[in-house]
């Protein structure tokens, strides 16, 4: 466009400057030849009938020239062209002829019978010898280098388009060229993070775009062999884990009848001994429910966790497990308040409920300071929803992101009452998949926290909404 724009003002100075010339020239020699012929005339007087002749005989010369039309104005009166509008004759360019003998010429307007054109007027002074000056005025018409700038500007926007389409046509092939392997390894990387990674992109020429799909390729195949290695490993550790739960249930059971054996005679025995025997049936006890929830692990690991659905009553099993805990927590402070809205049958896997509620319950009374402990059970038309909030050390944003590891303890330097696993709230979590429920968690440090598990009442319910909210109604107002 700019080469166009430039072009065109090129040329169109080009023309007029060449005919503005070419007008002015025109002009000096028919008032040389008036000139000439009223000095050859020899007459002295301004009234005289030669006067208006010769400047008839110079309009009758530009009429038949066909390059300009005359209007002289002499003392004796004024003679125009047949065909000139005298308003095509500026009053700017009047006034200055009057006021001085030099050449003077205007861009102006022809007007004629036809329409009008753009044009030039030149005009002067005419004298001969001692005679008085009269005015001469030359109106050219630059119809045809109107015409002529006309067709140069449809040329120029005739091959400006021609350009642009070429250079539009050559844009899109070069962009396509470079750009649809730029897309294929966009689709390559977003199906790598997808993970397939059996998905190479094709390798074409020696360019930087086929190093790029060397690359790219060479990263799948390092992902993919890497990715065996973990399975694998991950695999190999499973087992491990399961094998181990396994082979050390006969020396764990074994163990167990002895220690029963001394437990139940620690009544004889010193209180040194007698110690001893309780510590060591505490300890036995622990690492039995380690020894179980490792195995449960394993089963989620394995995929073999399968759940066992029968319609109970919700309320039924929190209550139960309310009752259970109440004296342990009782021990440690607390009291467990519970807030149940009715009866709620939902098709769960009993077991798997109850320990899912004794797990939240023990992680409560844990980190529950001695607070009050309340336990809420609200239930509408497709889900039930248990919540249990505690009054205790609470957790921070940071904590909550890792509370459903496997052994993780958010102070490892605290001391465990109760002497969990460290894998309750692991565990919980994969019941709660199982079941195709939620499971969330609310705290902030020094308020407490709220642990809030959503489940479907039947098979065929998708799990949307909470008749719980997470955040629990008495925390600060200024908590998010």
């Amino acid at each position: 466009m700019i080469a166009g724009f430039f072009l065109l003002y090129r040329v169109t100075d080009g023309i007029v400057s060449n005919s503005r010339e070419a007008a002015l020239n025109d002009a000096n020699e028919a008032m040389f030849e008036i000139e000439v012929q009223m000095r050859s005339a020899g007459y002295d007087y301004v009234n005289s009938d030669v006067l208006l002749s010769i400047a008839d005989s110079a309009i009758q010369r530009g009429s038949s020239s066909g390059r300009y039309q005359v209007q002289v104005i002499t003392p004796v009166g004024t003679v125009s062209a047949p065909n000139l509008d005298v308003s095509s004759i500026p009053e700017s360019i009047r006034s200055d002829v009057v006021a001085d003998s030099l050449v003077h010429y205007v861009p102006t307007l022809v007007v004629s019978r036809s329409g009008s054109e753009p044009g030039l007027v030149v005009a002067s002074q005419v004298s001969a010898g001692g005679m008085d000056r009269f005015q001469v005025y030359f109106v050219f018409s630059f119809d045809q280098e109107a015409r002529t700038l006309a067709m140069v500007r449809a040329a120029v926007g005739l091959s400006g388009m021609v350009v642009l389409i070429g250079i539009g046509v050559v844009a899109y092939l070069v962009s396509r060229q470079t750009l649809t392997p730029l897309r294929e390894a966009s689709r390559a990387a977003e199906k790598l993070a997808n993970g397939e990674l059996t998905q190479l992109m094709p390798v074409r020429g020696t360019d930087d775009l086929a190093q790029l799909a060397i690359s790219m390729n060479h990263m799948a195949a390092q992902l993919q062999q890497r990715i065996r290695q973990l399975e694998q490993l991950s695999r190999v550790q499973q087992r491990f884990v399961s094998d181990v739960s396994h082979e050390l249930r006969t020396p764990l059971t074994t163990v167990r009848m002895a220690a029963d054996m001394l437990y139940d005679r620690r009544g004889s025995l010193p209180e040194v001994e007698s110690k001893s025997i309780e510590l060591l049936n505490k300890e036995l006890n622990r690492f039995e429910a380690l020894l179980a929830d490792l195995l449960e692990i394993s089963r989620f690991d394995a995929g073999a966790a399968q759940l066992v659905a029968d319609d109970v009553n919700i309320p039924d099993i929190v209550t139960a497990e309310v009752e259970a805990l109440s004296e342990l927590a009782s021990t440690c402070g607390s009291t467990l308040r519970l807030h149940c809205d009715g009866d709620c049958t939902a098709h769960v896997d009993p077991r798997r409920v109850s320990r899912l509620v004794r797990n939240l319950l023990s992680n409560a009374i844990e980190h529950g300071e001695g607070r009050p402990i309340d336990v809420f059970v609200a239930h509408d038309e497709d889900v039930v929803a248990i919540a249990v909030r505690d009054h205790g050390v609470g957790f921070t944003l940071d904590q909550g992101r890792q509370l459903f590891n496997r052994f993780w303890r958010a102070d490892p330097s605290r001391t465990r009452h109760i002497g969990g696993t460290g894998l309750g709230l692991s565990i919980s979590q994969e019941d709660v998949r199982l079941h195709q429920g939620w499971i969330h968690a609310w705290g902030r440090s020094g308020q407490g926290a709220q642990f809030r598990v959503v489940l479907p009442r039947r098979d065929d319910v998708v799990v949307t909404h909470s008749p719980i909210g997470l955040v629990p109604a008495d925390a600060e107002e200024d908590t998010q």
